[in-house]
């Protein structure tokens, strides 16, 4: 057999493993997608009935679920979401800075915080709410208020945000950092005007998509003592509330069918939220992208 024929024969071997593995990555595709929609066609013809303005000015109601609401439920979360970027994102931008710019990584204390982000990262959302109480709410006494809520889920998705940034800074070229170096720019001014811009979409992408997760948080709540019936909105820090979660949570365990639906119909309030943060996070990153 001479070498062009063999060269043949090669390029006529049909690579049966390839084939098979992405048949079987297409199929397991194909499986989460389709428990996802429907999931999600449940969850919308379960609540549609409630799905009116109803649903979001209204507050909850105990003995008349056909006029209860999510309004207090909802503005709690967009104080506590909200309260939670103020906390984190600040935190864990600044963080990523210092280790990807500024952190001499041979030192051993640098080592142990990259250690410790990447164990936080996986630890469960339980461990964080056993800490929120024992330390927050009792600790230093804040008790079971929205800057509570807020600062232990701001520890939650805080490993979250500083792996996102130093992804996104680490991203940018080297080239960029050299030709401001070149034009005289100290550090400090190459990290403000060329690699903190160029980072913002994935930064964007990885905040939002944490804030995503802090929204749809229901377990540490609970365990700081998170009220499944609030007839108010919060006004303060220091003052009570409840989430969408939660409130999701205390409809399910109700006996009457008409707070099923009730809650289905918060299920896709809760979704609309996240979906329209996670808009934002895309505007965000693809305005970024134009402009640089």
């Amino acid at each position: 057999m001479t070498a062009t024929q063999r060269r043949l024969l090669v390029r006529r071997r049909v690579p049966w493993g390839d084939i098979a593995f992405k048949l079987v990555l297409r199929l397991c595709l194909a499986v989460a997608v389709a428990f996802l929609v429907t999931l999600l066609v449940y969850v919308v013809y379960k609540g549609w009935s409630r799905l009116d303005p109803r649903l979001w000015e209204n507050f909850p109601s105990i003995r008349r679920p056909e006029r209860a609401g999510a309004k207090s439920a909802l503005f709690g979360s967009l104080w506590v979401i909200g309260m939670t970027a103020v906390f984190c994102l600040p935190v864990g931008i600044l963080g990523a800075i210092y280790l990807e710019e500024y952190a001499d990584h041979r030192r051993w204390y640098n080592r142990l915080i990259e250690l410790n982000i990447a164990n936080l990262a996986a630890i469960p959302s339980i461990v964080y709410g056993i800490l929120g109480l024992g330390v927050i709410a009792r600790g230093f006494g804040f008790g079971t208020t929205v800057i509570t809520a807020s600062i232990t889920l701001s520890l939650l998705v805080l490993p979250i945000v500083i792996i996102a940034s130093r992804e996104a800074i680490r991203a940018v070229p080297g080239e960029i950092r050299n030709a401001s170096y070149g034009l005289g720019a100290t550090k400090w001014q190459t990290i403000w005007r060329q690699v903190l811009p160029s980072a913002i979409p994935g930064m964007a992408t990885g905040s939002i998509l944490a804030l995503s997760r802090a929204a749809g948080e229901a377990a540490p709540l609970l365990l700081l003592g998170g009220l499944t019936y609030v007839a108010y909105i919060p006004d303060g820090l220091l003052s009570g509330y409840t989430v969408l979660p939660i409130q999701i949570y205390g409809w399910i365990s109700q006996s009457r069918e008409s707070f099923h639906d009730l809650s289905s119909a918060a299920i896709v309030l809760l979704l609309i939220v996240i979906i329209a943060m996670n808009s934002v996070a895309i505007y965000v990153r693809n305005r970024s992208q134009k402009r640089w």
